[in-house]
């Protein structure tokens, strides 16, 4: 009897639907704090499907960092994700630069733990 848990795999293809459909979120700026946090909750799943230990998204994220190639990018775009969501960041002062190095470290770290395709 073994008492490990083993790594559930992500669905790959529920996790691309679903960035796919919050990259569409990404063509208006009033929807970019939406993509942001969606995004975060994505990442969020994706390491409690590899079982990451942690109280918070940060916690499973320290966890998780010696398994992700872009670290400080993901942290960027978590601190946003947390700014945006707690600050009610005004839409105006969300530039497209900060949007988008949040959305691509989102995207590596999902690659990283399986849960998107590497293209």
């Amino acid at each position: 009897m073994s008492f490990f848990r083993r790594k559930k795999a992500p669905n790959i293809e529920k996790f691309t639907e679903r960035w796919v459909s919050l990259q569409k979120l990404c063509s208006s700026r009033k929807t970019w704090p939406q993509a942001i946090i969606e995004a975060d909750d994505l990442l969020d799943e994706a390491l409690r499907c590899n079982r990451y230990k942690g109280k918070s998204t940060g916690e499973r994220l320290v966890a998780a960092q010696h398994n992700l190639s872009s670290n400080d990018t993901i942290w960027v775009g978590h601190k946003l994700s947390k700014k945006v969501a707690e600050d009610n960041l005004d839409v105006r002062t969300l530039k497209k630069k900060d949007m988008v190095v949040a959305l691509s470290g989102f995207r590596q770290a999902l690659r990283d733990l399986g849960a998107l395709k590497n293209d």
